[in-house]
């Protein structure tokens, strides 16, 4: 008996990875109801990624970016800062805690491949006050959002990534409107993968 396809290599709508960092964040929950099936912005599908230690985390994210079929990923988390959400328009190079680490031959920042204007107008559109920023923060977030960029192999179609943080204070329902409108946003911005790579 020939065993049923897996729907999501048929699946030709590009894939969005979403990634809240932190394991105790409960701000963004990718299933919404009882379906047991994740939230998935229109014209694209989301995979969830769970947190991890960070440089395995670091190397999932780098093994889904890998695949044709992922064109964008998500990294969401909490900003140290007062403010509104922000955008992270670039990261520089950190260890896994936050620290700042002697790049040697790596480059000493990575800049975001995300359509950051748009997502931020999204989120302003959607009554969420957002703003881009150049201000790297000393965190697991920044380390993986280096260690993504830096690491996209050659010769690839360049994904969307970016990274959404949340104020401390915002709610989680906040949070998860942002999370949805930003990844809906990066989605507007992504074709079709070809039946080949679908297959």
């Amino acid at each position: 008996m020939t065993a049923e396809p897996d729907a999501t290599q048929t699946d030709q709508r590009p894939a969005i990875v979403i990634c809240a960092w932190d394991a105790d964040e409960t701000g963004w929950d990718p299933v919404e109801d009882l379906s047991g099936e994740p939230w998935n912005p229109t014209g694209a599908r989301t995979v969830a990624v769970p947190a991890d230690a960070p440089t395995r985390l670091a190397d999932q994210l780098s093994d889904h970016l890998r695949d044709p079929r992922c064109r964008g990923l998500l990294l969401v988390g909490r900003t140290q800062r007062t403010g509104g959400f922000q955008l992270q328009l670039r990261a520089e190079h950190r260890a896994p805690d936050g620290a700042r680490s002697d790049h040697g031959t790596a480059p000493s920042v990575a800049r975001a491949t995300a359509p950051i204007a748009e997502m931020v107008r999204a989120l302003g559109e959607a009554g969420v006050p957002a703003a881009a920023t150049s201000e790297a923060e000393d965190d697991t977030g920044t380390f993986l959002l280096y260690s993504v960029l830096s690491g996209l192999p050659d010769g690839i179609d360049t994904p969307a990534i970016g990274m959404l943080r949340a104020p401390e204070s915002a709610t989680d329902a906040a949070f998860t409107k942002a999370v949805k409108t930003a990844a809906q946003a990066m989605a507007r911005h992504l074709s079709p993968i070809s039946r080949a790579r679908a297959i």
